[in-house]
């Protein structure tokens, strides 16, 4: 099946993934497993379900992960676009039926139940965006006239705008991001950076203004004397992190993860180290970082520009998921409800990363016939320059 001298698709993708970056994904996504047992049998205790609840149901999902990044990374770019144009449009439309028909948890609407399945749109909307969008940059570097940048922004503002009224801040600031990393990839002035720089200031201020409970939070993290509940979650999850010490307390001793009442979620990095230690979590910020690296090394050896541009795309999104994770872990900025890529709990967070990861496998996969050729001309840009 597998052999280098068969032409099946099969063998094809064998010989061409990028295996270093594929076992680092699936290493992470064991890691998220194996964090489940130990951080997962408090949280279902106090919510009346079996210590298994969590755990079993994160080793389900991620067992069906795994087929859903390597089917994913099979495919060819042409099919790869037109899998994310379409995920793009579906997850487009419920995430604006959420609206309308969500499930109202804490007094946002950012799921939607489907056939008794709870799913959240803006997961999937995510990679098929960065996909999309690197498409319609990538046809305006190449064609001159073409306003595919401005097709790209106005998708961008549809999203962001039906995340705004869930509302879903957290996501909405991702999904500007990588239209941000899009423009940066594809080559704009300086000025124009410090200007979107301006605007994401301005952006900052006016949802600090509109969204009450935005507002709430950026409070209490200013002012964590001042609030009564605020900053209790974020208190015991550094809490976790100073009490692992570099070796951690032991799998099932720490004693601050047993008091988070997220802690199989937003907080699994914190529990992670009161379980296992600093060198642990260390460990995994690497593994990590080796992922985004690895990709982005990889995406430079694809001539192909849309190629390019995606797997960058998907693998700085991946990134700053995992930064904005890390960082509420550590208290350096408000709490987001942001997910750890394959580590923190939930399906659907699981299930699009895997498609997204995917994608960028199949973006960065090493294919004989598409090698960057020299003495090409090349298009100056930050990163990425088309060698078509």
């Amino acid at each position: 099946m597998f052999a280098r001298e068969r032409k099946t698709p099969i063998a094809e993708w064998w010989w061409t993934i990028d295996k270093g970056l594929l076992a680092a994904l699936i290493l992470l996504l064991m890691a998220g497993v194996m964090l489940s047992f130990a951080a997962s049998p408090p949280v279902a205790e106090r919510i009346g379900l079996s210590p298994w609840y969590f755990i079993i149901r994160q080793a389900m999902f991620a067992a069906l992960a795994v087929p859903v990044m390597i089917g994913a990374s099979i495919l060819p770019h042409r099919a790869a676009r037109w899998v994310a144009l379409g995920t793009l449009v579906v997850s487009v439309l419920l995430l604006w039926l959420t609206l309308r028909f969500g499930v109202e948890v804490k007094g946002a609407k950012r799921w939607i139940s489907i056939a008794g399945n709870t799913i959240q749109p803006s997961e999937f909307v995510k990679p098929a965006f960065a996909v999309i969008g690197a498409w319609l940059f990538a046809e305006s570097m190449k064609q001159k006239g073409v306003p595919a940048r401005i097709i790209a922004t106005g998708i961008m503002g549809v999203i962001v705008l039906g995340l705004l009224l869930q509302p879903d801040i957290g996501q909405s600031a991702l999904v500007l991001a990588t239209w941000g990393a899009m423009l940066f990839l594809s080559g704009i002035s300086w000025l124009f950076i410090i200007g979107l720089g301006a605007g994401a200031v301005g952006l900052l201020f006016a949802a600090y203004t509109f969204f009450p409970h935005f507002a709430k939070r950026i409070d209490s993290f200013l002012s964590p004397e001042d609030s009564v509940h605020g900053s209790y979650q974020m208190d015991k999850a550094l809490n976790s992190l100073l009490e692992g010490g570099w070796f951690g307390r032991g799998p099932g001793e720490s004693m601050a993860k047993k008091v988070i009442p997220d802690a199989h979620a937003d907080y699994v990095f914190s529990a992670a180290a009161g379980e296992f230690g600093i060198l642990f979590c260390l460990c995994l910020v690497a593994l990590i970082g080796f992922i985004v690296i690895r990709a982005l090394l990889g995406a430079q050896q694809q001539s192909s520009l849309f190629a390019r541009l995606a797997a960058s795309t998907l693998a700085i999104q991946f990134g700053l998921q995992s930064g904005i994770n890390l960082a509420v872990n550590l208290n350096l900025i408000p709490p987001k409800g942001m997910t750890l890529p394959f580590v923190s709990y939930g399906g659907t967070s699981m299930l699009a990363v895997a498609f997204g990861m995917g994608l960028m496998l199949a973006f960065t996969r090493k294919r004989p016939e598409e090698r960057l050729v020299t003495g090409l001309p090349v298009y100056r840009s930050p990163v990425l320059s088309p060698a078509e």
